[in-house]
This record gives structure tokens, C-alpha cells and sequence, in this order.
């Protein structure tokens, strides 16, 4: 096949060779928009696969690629006798030295870019090696023992580079995670400073009413705010913590009795309000992988479902390598519109409970108990209550686990 400049110009059969997928992308939509096939591979070794098995006009191919990189790859062309003739272009953006151009038209090129290129100058390098004839056959380059030499100084040189380069990058990336925890420590830091500030004036505003009875209603209604701001900013700043600080979260046994008895506690001031029970299973429950606050907050957010007056229930569930603890409340339900988002950080304005609206709570929930290889799912629980399941990991070796759990 011949291609001709100009409006008459025929389509050619390509193929792009690149390890990186947006480049082959970028030059595969280019190519197609003018008319033209193209087959893709990530390295030589697929290249030479697609070569036996198609025919193409000409190769389109990137220098520094896995397995197979292109100077090796021109070489094989070139010393096989059926692709022999193939036109090959370099397009390459790390090997761009007058020497790295000079051995890639040795190991059989016929044309060279460095990247980037405009598009119409990588289309003409392709038509001109496709109808300029090969002068000269280079299947013997390889063998080379200068050749070899250059290719060989020319490969360690640019891993070197390419090491210096991740070297560097990865310790951008530690300054960055670095940067990050402390910003999240100035952030709460500076948060909290103002907010207790307010909080002091707004007790000495109502240490000033004189009416008892109008003093106790506005003393609820700020204490209630004041939790309810001190909760979202703490979870907030967890869940950025869990993202920023992921593998940080260590994870040991826990008592799940402990557990469930702790978190209880913590949440019998909201029940208290609005007189909530617990029913809590009889047995005594196994060790289990995670942190202690994934149950303290899963049972917080039963506590906001549960209608005045009601009963909160516990049950679980032994299975080969995990521990099941449903807690069920009794009260509203989830709308099926707002289930699926239910664990989902901007789900807060859609899901309202008895105790008022959702929070972060479930968001934090989720991810702290991902963050241990558990898992917790909510359901309507027909129109009486909602349900959650929490599917946590029994800890390995109940023997250490337990004397883990007692030493800590």
C-alpha cells in the first residue's frame, strides 16, 4: 500500500506501541478521525504478537516500554525475515539525545520523533517511511558488539534517570503526607479555639437570665447545639484523617462485650433524653479484629432511630471466621430513596431521625469498619425500626488475642 499527501490520501493500518494507555488513546482517536486503522500494545512482546498474526503498514512504537522495550523491538523486525520491511517510526519523550535518535536508526528505524509532535508531522514521518524505499537491511546490528554497548549505556543511564526521578517524587509525597497531618491538626486546632470561645460566652449570656425557667430551656438548647457542633467537626476531621492517615489504622483484638457495654455508655445520654433501652445479648461475646468506636457509633446511630420510649436490640451471630452483630431499633424507617446513599458522606440532608438528622455518623461508620476488613449494612425493618448488620473478623488466635485484649 502507498500513501499519498493530500486529499487522495489512503488509510493505513497502524500499529501503536506505547506502555502508557491515554497516549495509545490520544494517537488512536487521532488517527481514526483521518481514516486511518490502529491496533494497540503496551510493549514489544504484544507488538510482535500483533505483527504474526496481522498485516499492517507501518509501526508507530514508544522507546522505554516493560518487557520488551523499542530498540529491542526494531531489532526483532528487522532480523525477521517476513516483517523485515516493516516502516517503523520512534516517537519516544525520554529518549531524546542525538545519540538516543543515532541507535535507534542503527537497531533499524527509518524515522524518529521526539514527543510531542504535532499530529500532521507524526502523519508524514509515517507516509514518508512507507514510500521511501529501505536503502539497507539491518538484521546484523544487533550483533554489534559497539551497538550492544550503546544500547546497553543508553538503558542503564535512563533507569537511572527514571529512579532519581520516583526517588524524588516519593519524597514530594512524604512531605505531602506530612503536610497533610499537620494541616489537619492546625485545622482542628483552629476550629476548636473559636468554637470554645463562643461556647464560654454563650454560658456567661445564660448564667446572666434571671427567669429560671427560660435559663433551663435556652441552657438545653445550647447544650444540645454545642454537642451537635463538637460531633460534626470531630467526625468530619475523622473521616479526612481516615483518608489522609489510612495505614496508620492499626488493628488489634477487641472484646466485643467490652465493646458493645462502652458504647452504650457513651450513647446513654442521648437515650436517657429520650428514654431508650438496650436489650443486649446474654452471651459472652468473642474477640474480634477492629477498634472499639466502629460499635460505639454503629449503636449511636440505632439510638437516633428509636422512638421515645422504645427498646434497642442486640443479637449476634457466630460464623466460620466472623462475629454478626445486628442492632435493631424500634421507630422511623429509611426512605427507599435515601437507603441506597444511607453510608454516603452527602446523605446527611436526606435522612432525618427521631433524634434529628443523621450526621456523619453512618460515613464514619462505614469507613472505620472498612479500614478492618468489616462491613455493616442498614434495612427497613417493615415500618417498625431499621436494621444493622455489622460483619466484623474474629481475631485469629483467640489465645494471644486474649491476652492482647487484657494486657491492653
Amino acid at each position: 500500500m502507498q500513501a499519498i499527501r493530500g486529499g487522495d490520501s489512503r488509510s493505513m493500518k497502524l500499529v501503536i506501541v506505547d506502555d502508557i494507555a491515554i497516549n495509545r488513546e490520544l494517537l488512536r482517536e487521532a488517527f481514526e478521525a483521518e481514516g486511518h486503522t490502529t491496533l494497540e500494545a503496551a510493549d514489544g512482546v504484544e507488538a510482535l504478537q500483533i505483527l504474526n498474526r496481522e498485516k499492517v503498514d507501518a509501526m508507530l512504537s514508544d522507546i522505554m516500554m516493560p518487557r520488551m522495550d523499542g530498540y529491542r523491538l526494531c531489532h526483532e523486525i528487522r532480523d525477521t525475515d517476513r516483517l523485515r520491511d516493516l516502516p517503523i517510526v520512534i516517537y519516544t519523550s525520554t529518549y531524546t539525545s542525538p545519540s538516543d535518535e543515532k541507535l535507534a536508526l542503527r537497531v533499524g528505524a527509518d524515522k524518529y520523533l521526539r514527543r510531542p509532535a504535532p499530529f500532521e508531522t507524526i502523519l508524514l514521518a509515517l507516509e514518508e517511511a512507507i514510500t521511501v524505499p529501505h536503502t539497507t537491511k539491518r538484521p546484523e546490528a544487533w550483533h554489534d558488539v559497539e551497538v550492544l554497548k550503546e544500547y546497553s549505556d543508553r538503558l542503564v543511564m535512563k533507569l537511572e534517570k527514571r529512579n532519581i526521578e520516583l526517588a524524588e517524587a516519593n519524597e514530594r509525597l512524604t512531605i505531602l503526607d506530612r503536610a497533610k497531618s499537620e494541616f489537619l491538626d492546625v485545622i482542628s486546632h483552629e476550629f476548636r479555639t473559636p468554637l470554645y470561645g463562643l461556647f464560654t460566652v454563650g454560658e456567661l449570656i445564660l448564667d446572666g437570665i434571671s427567669s429560671p425557667e427560660e435559663n433551663g430551656k435556652l441552657q438545653e438548647v445550647f447544650e444540645r447545639s454545642r454537642r451537635r457542633i463538637l460531633s460534626i467537626l470531630d467526625d468530619a476531621l475523622l473521616l479526612t484523617r481516615i483518608e489522609v492517615k489510612r495505614d496508620q489504622f492499626g488493628s488489634v483484638p477487641v472484646s466485643l462485650s467490652t465493646a458493645l457495654i462502652r458504647a452504650i455508655e457513651n450513647a446513654t445520654e442521648s437515650a436517657d433524653s429520650r428514654h431508650v433501652a438496650f436489650a443486649l445479648p446474654s452471651a459472652n461475646l468473642d474477640l474480634v479484629v477492629g477498634d472499639e468506636e466502629l460499635l460505639v457509633r454503629a449503636l449511636e446511630i440505632a439510638v437516633t432511630f428509636s422512638e421515645e420510649g422504645a427498646t434497642v436490640r442486640l443479637a449476634h451471630e457466630v460464623l466460620a471466621d466472623s462475629l454478626r452483630v445486628i442492632i435493631e431499633s424500634h421507630g422511623r424507617t429509611i426512605s427507599t430513596t435515601a437507603l441506597p446513599k444511607f453510608f454516603e458522606i452527602f446523605s446527611v440532608e436526606e435522612t432525618l431521625t427521631p433524634g434529628g438528622d443523621l450526621g456523619l455518623g453512618p460515613a464514619v461508620a462505614y469507613r472505620i469498619l472498612s479500614l478492618f476488613g468489616a462491613s455493616v449494612s442498614v434495612a427497613n425493618r417493615d415500618s417498625s425500626g431499621i436494621r444493622l448488620t455489622i460483619s466484623l473478623k474474629q481475631a485469629a488466635n483467640k489465645a494471644t488475642a486474649r491476652i492482647a485484649a487484657s494486657a491492653g
